[in-house]
């Protein structure tokens, strides 16, 4: 008989008042395996929860502050990120890419043993050609942190993450999705995925260790919500 594993995963998640990182941060404070879970956040995530400890860092342009409290850790999920339009292009880059990277340096030298995962997007473009900025952007960093040193990265493209629980969209087109997401969702599967799907998917890689990776495509990570978690489409949940 396989012994449960102990409760000793120690996580930290980056990005948890986001739509992504909010499910990622509820699915770790419920999975026995991990045992604890920081929070870096600019600002208070007004949770309280036994595992929870809570970091207060506003500039992840410099992450060297947070040397020590990184040190030890088994695994990291990063979901801070930008929509496009919504901030200016030198600010999108330095989000998209100089965050991710800055933290990775630290917490790489504090946790060197660590798993890495990451929330890029569909059409990230490791080759800097697109005429996209998100797409060359997400690229970018996808190539520095598969370059960071650590056992292991998990790169994530979601094409469209649909919100679940009603929020204020971004931008119209946001708007458009969420409205015809129904039709959409039965026309193009492998285009959408369920934002609380994607979350637990990112967790779970992080914590078993044994997925092939490193780059999951939407298809694959729908695959792995299946493969992980049984069936999880909307209607067999019967929510839209």
């Amino acid at each position: 008989m396989n012994t449960p594993r102990p409760s000793t995963i120690r996580l930290v998640i980056v990005g948890a008042s986001g739509m992504v990182g909010g499910y990622v941060l509820r699915y770790a404070l419920e999975n026995p395996v991990i045992g604890s879970v920081t929070a870096i956040v600019r600002r208070s995530l007004r949770v309280s929860h036994p595992k929870l400890k809570e970091v207060l860092h506003r500039d992840f342009a410099d992450c060297s502050a947070l040397a020590e409290v990184l040190s030890g850790r088994d695994a990291a999920v990063f979901c801070l990120g930008a929509y496009t339009g919504t901030v200016s292009d030198a600010d999108l880059r330095t989000i998209t890419v100089d965050y991710p990277v800055e933290f990775a340096r630290v917490l790489r030298g504090s946790s060197p043993g660590a798993a890495f995962s990451f929330l890029s997007g569909s059409g990230a473009d490791p080759t800097g050609r697109s005429r996209m900025a998100f797409a060359r952007y997400k690229g970018e960093a996808e190539n520095a942190l598969l370059a960071s040193g650590f056992p292991h990265v998990y790169i994530f493209r979601p094409a469209y993450i649909y919100p679940v629980e009603p929020r204020k969209e971004p931008n119209f087109s946001y708007r458009l999705l969420r409205w015809i997401y129904p039709v959409f969702r039965t026309l193009f599967p492998n285009q959408v995925i369920r934002a609380d799907d994607l979350a637990r998917v990112m967790v779970d890689v992080v914590v078993l260790g044994d997925a092939e990776g490193p780059i999951f495509e939407n298809r694959d990570i729908r695959t792995m919500v299946r493969s992980l978690h049984g069936p999880r489409t909307d209607q067999e949940k019967g929510r839209a």
